[in-house]
């Protein structure tokens, strides 16, 4: 480094002495210089010939590997019921109350029957007078037959007799059926429960006109003894049910395991369940199919409405599973760097199967048995052709 140093004075032998420091001072820069370069080429050197990083290695044996799938689910009772009244009239009786347990048969609701029983009685006397008709148009065409037997009358005025009495019967036939429908329709004003179940919603309360047409049902009996829960499989999943078309989705749903159900808090439902069935179309809208697993639910825990989360427990045996962190991907393409036996890294395209529990992936193709798989600083301090000192994961990755 050169200093300029200007000193002024009007002695001559002030001037060389200013020189000979100037130039003092600039040889002392040059070699100063020349000791900072000197320093840094043998640190850069000295870097360079530095061992190989220590990175974290897995040699991949085959193994058993249990993975558990999850998926949205709603729950409905096995049997949801909407209660709508068989004739129109004003609710007089609300029996129970939401969220009431019920027996099968047990009253609901009543309603005005002022009108139904003066249909039941009007139809009871109809049948009275039909039942007299008869009785008196049998005397009439009894009569007849004696006189036509008797020759006094013509068989064309018998048959008119006859005629009559067939009428009389028919008319009471009619009436006879008016008071069953009347009677019916008397009975309908009591509304019961078709089956055991929980009371869903009441919309409609005592005054309140009751028909068969109203969009909105008295309210809903859940049979909750068991449950259902509704959840969606992918294509993907259907095709992985399948086995590549070896089996069909029915063999696979009867040899599924067992199913758990975690609720909306986290806990997990004390009964396991048992996937039931699959539908056989998929949507167009969504890609999925729609599934069906059954609980029993003798708490009555669970009721309509419910939400959770299905969980699939899967196992594979002899699986090759290595970390999730230990692959990348090019190109949608998922790759692992091996090591070779020279310790460099060397890029490794695998697949995998699509179900994980989302730390770790079975390998279905690209690695073998006894393979090195790095599974530290993947794409960062790794690259191919990468040498390095292989070591052994720490305990949580060995996991």
């Amino acid at each position: 480094m050169l200093y300029n140093i200007t000193v002024r004075n009007q002695s001559n032998r002030h001037d060389m002495k200013i020189k000979a420091l100037t130039l003092t001072v600039a040889a002392a820069g040059m070699a100063l210089l020349a000791l900072v370069s000197s320093c840094g080429g043998t640190s850069q050197t000295q870097q360079g010939a530095g061992a190989p990083p220590e990175i974290a290695v897995i040699t991949v044996e085959p193994g058993t590997a249990e993975f558990q799938s999850r998926y949205p689910a709603s729950i409905k009772g096995k049997t949801d019921i909407d209660i709508r009244p068989q004739v129109t009239g004003f609710i007089t009786k609300v029996h129970v109350d939401e969220g009431q347990a019920v027996r099968r048969g047990q009253t609901l609701f009543t309603l005005d029957q002022v009108q139904f029983q003066a249909a039941v009685d009007q139809a009871a006397a109809n049948v009275n007078s039909a039942k007299s008709a008869v009785s008196t148009a049998e005397i009439t065409e009894q009569n007849k037959r004696m006189l036509l037997d008797k020759n006094i009358i013509s068989e064309t005025e018998w048959q008119m007799a006859a005629n009559q009495l067939a009428q009389a019967k028919a008319a009471l036939a009619q009436a006879n059926a008016a008071l069953t429908t009347a009677r019916k329709n008397l009975a309908y004003t009591v509304v019961t429960a078709p089956s055991d179940g929980v009371v869903g919603v009441i919309p409609n309360r005592e005054g309140s006109l009751a028909s068969p047409s109203s969009a909105q049902p008295l309210t809903t009996i859940s049979d909750n003894s068991q449950v259902y829960a509704y959840f969606s499989l992918t294509e993907k999943d259907l095709l992985g049910l399948t086995d590549g078309g070896n089996s069909s989705i029915a063999q696979q749903i009867g040899s599924m395991p067992e199913v758990k159900l975690e609720l909306a808090d986290g806990t997990i439902y004390p009964y396991e369940g048992k996937v039931a069935t699959v539908s056989g179309v998929i949507d167009n809208s969504t890609g999925a199919a729609s599934a069906r697993a059954l609980f029993d639910n003798p708490s009555g825990m669970l009721r309509s409405g419910n939400t959770g989360q299905i969980i699939i427990p899967r196992k594979s045996e002899g699986a090759l599973v290595i970390p999730q962190k230990a692959t990348y991907e090019v190109q949608d393409l998922r790759y692992v760097y091996t090591l070779n036996d020279s310790n460099a890294a060397v890029g490794t395209q695998i697949t995998v199967s699509p179900y994980n529990d989302g730390k770790n992936f079975v390998v279905t193709s690209g690695l073998n048995a006894g393979d090195r798989v790095v599974i530290e600083g993947v794409g960062t301090v790794v690259r191919p052709g990468t040498v390095i000192t292989p070591k052994s994961p720490a305990a949580p990755a060995a996991q």
